[in-house]
């Protein structure tokens, strides 16, 4: 049964963190009060917050939960993972198209952080209890290089890191059209779509800054390749700021790159886009400081196949046309 949330945060209650409040009124392990904020669930003064977001008094929490969803601890699951780096502090993977990240709505076992315990099981104490051990995350359907911590010294020391973008992330993109520069930056606003809280939006006059910067690598008739600087790290950051200039990613369902098909004039080509089953986006390379040594160190995840074959039969299709 769905269960109706309508809590006014009290002057005690003023500094406490989301989830920690959410679990006290609701009696819920903090974990689940922590799934349910993430999946966006609970908004605070009509905003989706994280888990960690501390509250005031006289803030209005609102939405629902379905208890049946399946609270409860997260349990090992084994997942074969590609580690490109790992030691006792940190562990780099290069993710895969499909996985999860951490349990959410819809996905609530055998994600990447359940595959985590199973292989390190002390990881389960790191972070926030509902994503142990998460610094940063992929989409699902993004692949490429990310970073896991293994002590929660490490958690405290990235997680300021990535806050105050202290990082390197470049990223590879096949998206429509052409840019209107070989290089440049796209520096915009983003926040939630008021009509689908699913998917964020770049159109806006307000909310948290978002900055990437892209350099175009190739082009063809009607598709670009670009390399792609996060200076933020919005949720669907690259693919928002891409759809919103018109230039979605291929393979995008959520973000445009589905209804654009239509358009594209060289059947073969027509085709085999519509037959993409994720976007054409992958994190290339992650630089940061390492939490216990102070080193810098950067990791790269080759482009996959599925992009190195879209890739190709663009270069056979302009040869055609040519």
């Amino acid at each position: 049964m769905e269960e109706k949330i309508d809590i006014t945060v009290a002057l005690d209650e003023s500094g406490v963190r989301l989830d920690v409040l959410l679990s006290h009124r609701l009696s819920l392990s903090r974990s689940f009060a922590a799934k349910i904020i993430e999946s966006g669930d609970v908004m605070v003064d009509g905003k989706a917050r994280r888990p960690a977001f501390k509250v005031k008094a006289g803030m209005r929490l609102y939405g629902a939960c379905k208890r049946s969803d399946g609270e409860g601890p997260l349990l090992p699951c084994e997942i074969e993972l590609t580690i490109l780096y790992e030691d006792d502090w940190i562990v780099v993977i290069d993710k895969p198209a499909g996985l999860v990240v951490h349990p959410g709505a819809g996905n609530v076992d055998c994600t990447l952080v359940h595959a985590l315990i199973a292989r390190y099981p002390d990881i389960g104490d790191v972070g926030e209890p509902a994503r142990p051990g998460i610094v940063h995350r992929l989409d699902k359907l993004t692949s490429g290089v990310m970073v896991v911590v293994r002590s929660n010294e490490a958690y405290e020391a990235l997680s300021r890191a990535f806050k105050a973008h202290e990082h390197k992330r470049e990223y590879l993109a096949v998206c429509y059209g052409h840019m209107p520069q070989d290089k440049g930056r796209i520096e915009t606003y983003m926040q939630r779509n008021s009509k689908d809280r699913k998917r964020m939006t770049s159109r806006v006059h307000e909310g948290r800054k978002a900055v990437t910067d892209y350099q175009v690598i190739r082009q063809w008739n009607a598709f670009s390749l670009l390399s792609l600087s996060l200076l933020t790290g919005r949720t669907h950051q690259i693919r928002v700021h891409l759809s919103d200039l018109g230039h979605p990613v291929a393979g995008d369902a959520q973000y445009g790159g589905r209804r654009r098909v239509g358009a594209i004039a060289d059947e073969i080509l027509r085709s085999y886009i519509k037959g993409l089953t994720r976007q054409m986006l992958h994190a290339l390379t992650l630089g940061i400081t390492h939490p216990g040594s102070g080193r810098w160190m950067e990791f790269r995840s080759e482009m996959p196949e599925d992009m190195k074959a879209l890739i190709a039969v663009l270069d056979e299709r302009e040869v055609r046309e040519q």
